[in-house]
């Protein structure tokens, strides 16, 4: 009998990962939110949330990317990997808008 090569089997995707991604994006968004809403007119609104939504395009699209060529199948880490991106990045222009001039 020939033996059988090792071959890695991918983990199931988990729930739990999957929510926290979600929540870590939300974090973000509101990041983005809070710090324009500290500035006070619709036009930081609106330029915040547009900016949430083109870093998350470009972001996503990138991780989606490397996600598709090196964990296929386990979309709970791409979203996961999205939304720790997402969060740290909202909290980052969170805390810059304390050093507006």
């Amino acid at each position: 009998m020939a033996e059988f090569e090792s071959v890695a089997v991918a983990s199931p995707p988990n729930r739990r990962l999957a929510w926290l991604g979600v929540l870590l994006i939300v974090v973000g968004f509101l990041g983005h939110f809070f710090a324009a809403r500290a500035i006070g007119t619709y036009i930081y609104y609106r330029d915040h949330i547009f900016g949430f939504f083109l870093i998350l395009l470009v972001t996503g699209s990138i991780i989606a990317g490397l996600g598709w060529r090196f964990w296929k199948g386990r979309k709970d880490i791409t979203l996961l990997i999205i939304g720790v991106v997402q969060a740290l990045i909202g909290i980052v222009i969170y805390i810059e808008r304390f050093h507006i001039a």
